[in-house]
């Protein structure tokens, strides 16, 4: 026979596991914005790792001359607004929009072991009229 004080806790042992299990509460779907990012940084720091390089090509200089337009390499995880607030804050332009692009990365071989090459985030930046990057300058 079970004394009352051992009782009392088998019982209140099974209470607290079944209100743990109760409590919790599935995952809600956060945007992109809200999450914090993985390397717990701050806002500010994260914008100067979201542009990686600027598309130097000849459609690149040809879309810059014709749309005003800028292309850069970005961090896969990067938004639209991320890639706006990165562009302004480096290079003290005022841009207009921002699209961005997923390109797949090509399936080769490497000697006779299958491989993949790695997949790209390209953002093509429309600045506003008048406003200019020259890479060629130093950025301060």
């Amino acid at each position: 026979m079970k004394s009352a004080a051992t009782k009392a806790a088998t019982t209140k042992s099974a209470t607290t596991q079944s209100a743990t299990t109760k409590s919790a509460k599935p995952k809600s779907a956060k945007p992109k914005s809200a999450r914090p990012n993985s390397a717990g940084m701050n806002p500010a720091e994260r914008l100067y790792k979201v542009l990686i390089a600027p598309v130097v090509s000849e459609k690149t200089t040809m879309i810059a001359d014709k749309h005003n337009q800028v292309a850069f390499k970005v961090v896969q995880d990067a938004t639209r607004q991320e890639v706006k607030a990165a562009v302004e804050l480096l290079f003290k332009v005022q841009v207009e929009k921002v699209q961005v692009l997923n390109r797949r990365g090509k399936a080769k071989k490497f000697g006779r072991t299958p491989g993949r090459r790695n997949h790209l985030r390209k953002a093509y930046v429309c600045l506003k009229p008048g406003q200019e990057i020259n890479f060629a300058e130093e950025v301060k």
